[in-house]
């Protein structure tokens, strides 16, 4: 959940256009749509700046190209006003007097307006009827039933708000794993491959893939020379939409989705997985550090920015014990350290080529990030029980998968295809079960349709069998969990299935039960026969809403 409580307009980094990205453009527009809407603008005036920001997210031409030439207003969606503002952004750096409407709102309603289900008409009723202009503010409204009052509202909303709230302050400045990771792989890829730097690699939590992350950490190995040409080649990077802070050992960076332009690899995966995490990150910015190491000081402290807190302190007092000294350059005698500090007494370390090497001095083989959480890590580690991660290649297929006859972006076909270039060798289809319904539309599967699933299955997998191809699809479904719980679809559909995953889907019967009721009826769809596996046993959507109890 990013943080939306400190907009601001962009500022130009450039002496010479173009001195605003089109993404840069794109989100401004996003935010001010709300901001007018919490102004209580007209509403042609905020659908006018939500269809400009639509247009310049989709425009596939160079931006620069098009106001020069003055087709600015051919585009689809942009008229007139907001044409010749997407021109003095470009050409001049400067917003017109949209400072005035970012200085006019107050934060806290900016802050409200990302609380799940608290969109900005609301908001600004909530500050006109009661005055409402902070979080505090509306946590006290909401706990004391001042909101349920209001036309609109009701006791139900008191409660979003209340979750909402919870979840904001629990997550406000960090953004799940998947951005931080398609921010941080762009990023060390793009350093990677700037002449000289001999190694760049994402540290910190992205890189223990903790499910939250806070900033990126990036260390990069260079000689000392050729130092000050790669942080200027940095600052030249797309999707940079502010420096917080530039020294000669760290950079300290605001990143935005012009960074994720280009794919990460080259493989027809590594594609389809960039294309995935640019989209679900259009509207994420991150913060990244970038650290500026010598080569022989880069694994100390690349070990340093990736262990957990907890995880370096006991590090650190293995290295006590042995009468070393282990800070974030370097690996030396405490006796020889003395007083010194820092890089001053890390000028004797031990010369560690990598990680391995500086567990191996301290008298444990390498311990892998996703483990560097002070959780039994070093124990097992130094009685050489470590266990095997399970990485991408130890994997088989899956079983909890939809398609286009439900909720999914592929056809079965083209799923097993996929399937089957990933060096699967099976793959279950789990769709919907009818019972699910949004907004009045059915995105389950009907009764009567599952056969013509099962038909298709049956048909691909003889064509494998025919073929030799080492791979099978398996038939199943993701049965609804039901309020009193009961499986969805008949026995005898059920019974008909490879695999049958029981989900809870209705969650606001679930809710307004205790933690043991719910028990009991998940117990019950648990022993049924048919039952293969629970899906998402919490119903929690991370960032979004918290489960049932």
């Amino acid at each position: 959940m990013a943080s939306v409580s400190a907009w601001r307009l962009p500022q130009s980094r450039s002496d010479t256009p173009p001195h605003m990205t089109k993404t840069q453009i794109s989100t401004t527009f996003e935010q001010v749509a709300i901001l007018l809407e919490l102004d209580g603008a007209n509403r042609f005036r905020v659908i006018a700046y939500q269809n400009a920001s639509r247009a310049l997210a989709t425009l596939e031409e160079d931006l620069l190209t098009v106001v020069q030439e003055n087709r600015i207003t051919e585009i689809k969606g942009i008229g007139k006003g907001i044409g010749g503002l997407i021109s003095e952004a470009v050409l001049h750096g400067s917003w017109g007097n949209l400072d005035e409407l970012y200085a006019k709102i107050p934060p806290g309603l900016i802050q409200m307006t990302g609380i799940p289900s608290l969109g900005p008409k609301r908001v600004r009723l909530l500050y006109e009827e009661l005055k409402i202009d902070s979080l505090e503010k509306l946590k006290y409204a909401c706990e004391n039933n001042q909101i349920a009052s209001l036309q609109g509202f009701g006791p139900k909303s008191q409660e979003k708000y209340l979750e909402g709230i919870d979840l904001l302050n629990r997550y406000q400045g960090r953004n799940r794993l998947d951005i931080g990771l398609a921010y941080g792989r762009v990023l060390e890829e793009k350093i990677s491959k700037i002449p000289n730097v001999v190694k760049a690699q994402l540290a910190g939590s992205a890189r223990r893939m903790r499910e939250t992350i806070g900033d990126l950490d990036i260390v990069l190995g260079a000689k000392p020379e050729y130092q000050d040409g790669i942080i200027r080649e940095i600052m030249d990077f797309p999707g940079i939409a502010e420096v917080k802070g530039q020294g000669t050992s760290k950079i300290s960076l605001i990143l935005e989705a012009e960074m994720l332009a280009e794919p990460i690899g080259s493989s027809e995966m590594d594609i389809a997985l960039s294309e995935s995490l640019s989209e679900r990150s259009s509207n994420a910015t991150i913060d990244a550090q970038i650290r500026i190491v010598n080569p022989e000081t880069f694994p100390f402290t690349l070990a340093y920015f990736t262990g957990s807190k907890e995880h370096n302190i006991r590090m650190r007092q293995l290295a006590i014990d042995k009468g070393l000294r282990l800070n974030e350059f370097g690996l030396f005698s405490e006796s020889e350290a003395g007083d010194k500090t820092g890089m001053e007494a890390a000028k004797n370390t031990l010369i560690c080529s990598d990680e391995s090497e500086i567990y191996k001095n301290l008298g444990m083989p390498w311990i892998p990030p996703e483990l560097r959480e002070d959780m039994g890590e070093i124990e097992a580690a130094s009685e050489g029980n470590l266990p095997k991660l399970i990485e991408v290649g130890d994997l088989k297929g899956a079983f909890h998968n939809h398609t286009t006859s439900s909720d999914g972006a592929a056809t079965l076909e083209e799923m097993a295809n996929q399937a089957i270039n990933l060096g699967w060798e099976y793959l279950g289809i789990a769709d919907h079960s009818e019972s699910l319904n949004i907004g009045g539309r059915q995105i389950g599967i009907p009764s009567n349709e599952m056969i013509n699933q099962s038909i298709e299955i049956k048909k691909l997998n003889k064509y494998y069998q025919n073929e030799n191809i080492n791979f099978k699809l398996f038939h199943g479904s993701e049965c609804d969990i039901l309020s009193d719980g009961k499986l969805d679809y008949s026995l005898e559909i059920r019974n008909s299935l490879s695999h049958v995953i029981g989900s809870v889907h209705a969650l606001g019967s679930w809710k307004n039960r205790d933690e043991s009721t719910n028990t009991e009826f998940l117990i019950k769809a648990i022993e049924d026969p048919t039952f293969t596996i629970l899906g998402h046993p919490t119903g929690r959507i991370l960032q979004g809403r918290e489960g049932f109890p």
